[in-house]
């Protein structure tokens, strides 16, 4: 079995396979709004030989590009495919290329590619505009990345910032803007006296966080464009009375995905706690090595802090589901399996390969056996917020599909059971929705997210968990068994008991559309993918 795994495996990593990414709590790209409940109007005829219902091959215009690269592409090692064409080549791309794979391909409504002169603002017509249960956007994923930085970020978690993650609770004003967690070793925490989780900013570049209407000014120092820019923050600490001055130099950060992993004694038992926050590739060595680390600590039960991973390769969630669901629980079920617009029922239309169930892989990406965490019951305590998305709700759902128990602590997730293949051409990389997937119950209908069993009816309500509603406690450092997600754990462990529910609270809407419980704010995992979302008074 760990043979015909790795081989799979390797595949899907060679080819780049799935990635279900959905950065920060808003769980989509970069975009500043989202279509209402019907579709726009199409332009007027005319502008290119468009024939509406009739579509060509997508392989007919891709790589023909207004501005071709030339180069080498890191992604392959080869020369960039591009040549010389037009917008409209690129348009036409998009258009068949969707009416192809997109999952709701007959939701899009057919507009003349050569009325629109920029391919981003053409792609942003090429969805759904249809809704969830809860009234939010069905998709609310559709984004596009620069290609180059696409690929930086994905392969290693790079980016420019300072390696503190901001937390936007209130993006209007009287705003509030704190620190959600740090890279080690960044400038955020190479300071004199370190950025710390729940530190509030209070001005940047000498602008009033709270009630400045200079907004440009603060977006600016909150998301560097890019490495050695240097501006000034006003902070106040937690427990501080009084506020301090600090410069901060943006920098290539690297993320590191798997943190703080640990161990609390309680009672009835030694609970193990890890931060993971991000499905990146570093991320095996590191969930290995964290798994590892927890079987010497002779643990009882995991609680897995997911509150800020907006999701990432599938791989990565699969082999982290066998080490915590383990081989005797796994054995022959699949992790998800994924299924296709009607247009491609048994064949994958991207890969061309057939649809087959993803399994609980049981090996690394270099063939060697991925360890198992030595629990006595199989089970595993999550602790989640509106930025646990995508890869990490199939942890959740997969887990559940094999009768592993999990148990939610914290609030409703993002709702994305769905994913895409980051398709590159002419240097924008674009993910629009191409598949479901399901667990080994079928079940994969979890548009609105998960929620813990006592969320507050007037919040976002998405498939019920077993668990507690828990607002997120920035006064805490994550890790801290104090910090009330993680003490609600061990209160729920103990007692099978919640404290009072506070993790819902009435829906904010952020500026990319998405519904958030106002609770939790907006965490900003990426700028690439959510900045510019502070709002002026």
């Amino acid at each position: 079995m760990a043979k015909t795994h790795r081989n799979l495996l390797v595949r899907i990593v060679r080819t780049g396979f799935i990635a279900l990414f959905a950065f920060g709590a808003a769980c989509g790209g970069d975009s500043s709004g989202f279509a209402g409940t019907s579709p726009p109007p199409p332009p007027p005829p005319g502008g290119s030989t468009w024939q509406p219902g009739v579509f060509l091959d997508w392989s007919t215009f891709r790589n023909l590009c207004q501005n071709p690269r030339s180069g080498t592409d890191p992604a392959t090692g080869l020369p960039f495919p591009d040549i010389q064409g037009e917008t409209v080549d690129e348009n036409n791309y998009l258009r068949s290329y969707s009416n192809d794979t997109y999952l709701w391909y007959d939701e899009i409504v057919d507009q003349d590619p050569g009325l629109f002169d920029d391919p981003l603002v053409y792609f942003e017509e090429l969805r759904t505009t249809a809704l969830t249960a809860s009234g939010a956007p069905r998709d609310k994923f559709h984004f596009t990345f620069p290609t180059d930085e696409w690929f930086q970020l994905s392969q290693s978690g790079v980016s420019a910032g300072y390696g503190a993650t901001w937390t936007i609770i209130s993006p209007a004003p009287p705003r509030e803007i704190a620190v959600a967690y740090t890279e080690p070793d960044s400038p955020a925490t190479n300071l004199p006296v370190p950025l710390a989780r729940g530190a509030r900013i209070l001005s940047v570049d000498g602008v009033d966080v709270v009630n400045g209407a200079d907004v440009d000014t603060i977006n600016a120092g909150l998301f560097p464009a890019g490495p050695g820019e240097t501006h000034e923050f006003e902070v106040l600490d937690i427990g501080s009375q009084t506020s301090r001055t600090v410069q901060l130099t943006s920098a290539e950060i690297t993320s590191t995905p798997v943190q703080n992993v640990s161990f609390v004694d309680t009672p009835t038992g030694r609970v193990g706690y890890m931060l993971f926050n991000d499905h990146i590739l570093t991320a095996e060595d590191g969930l290995i090595n964290a798994v590892n680390q927890l079987n010497t600590f002779g643990i009882d039960d995991l609680v897995l802090d997911i509150r800020y991973n907006g999701g990432g390769f599938l791989f990565i969630a699969s082999q982290l589901g066998y080490m915590i669901g383990g081989p005797a629980q796994t054995a022959g079920l699949p992790f998800e399996t994924l299924q296709f617009n009607d247009k491609h029922p048994v064949t994958d239309p991207v890969t061309g390969q057939p649809v087959a169930p993803m399994p609980f892989f049981d090996v690394t990406t270099d063939g060697a056996s991925l360890p198992v965490l030595d629990l006595p019951i199989r089970r595993v305590f999550v602790l989640t917020g509106p930025g646990t998305c995508s890869a990490s709700e199939s942890i959740m759902n997969s887990l559940r599909g094999v009768d592993v128990e999990v148990i939610q602590i914290g609030s409703t997730t993002c709702g994305k059971p769905y994913g895409f293949y980051p398709t590159d051409n002419c240097g924008t990389t674009y993910f629009t929705i191409q598949f479901r997937g399901i667990n080994a119950k079928n079940f994969g209908d979890f548009a609105d997210g998960f929620s813990p069993e006592n969320t507050d009816p007037s919040g976002i309500i998405g498939t019920v968990v077993p668990g507690c509603s828990v607002g997120d406690d920035y006064s805490s450092q994550l890790g801290d068994p104090g910090e009330a997600r993680f003490a609600a754990a061990i209160q729920y462990r103990d007692t099978g008991t919640c404290p009072a529910a506070t993790g819902a609270g009435s829906p904010g809407m952020s500026k990319l559309g998405v519904s958030v419980p106002a609770s939790d704010g907006m965490v900003l995992k990426n700028p690439l993918l959510t900045n510019r979302i502070i709002r002026r008074p």
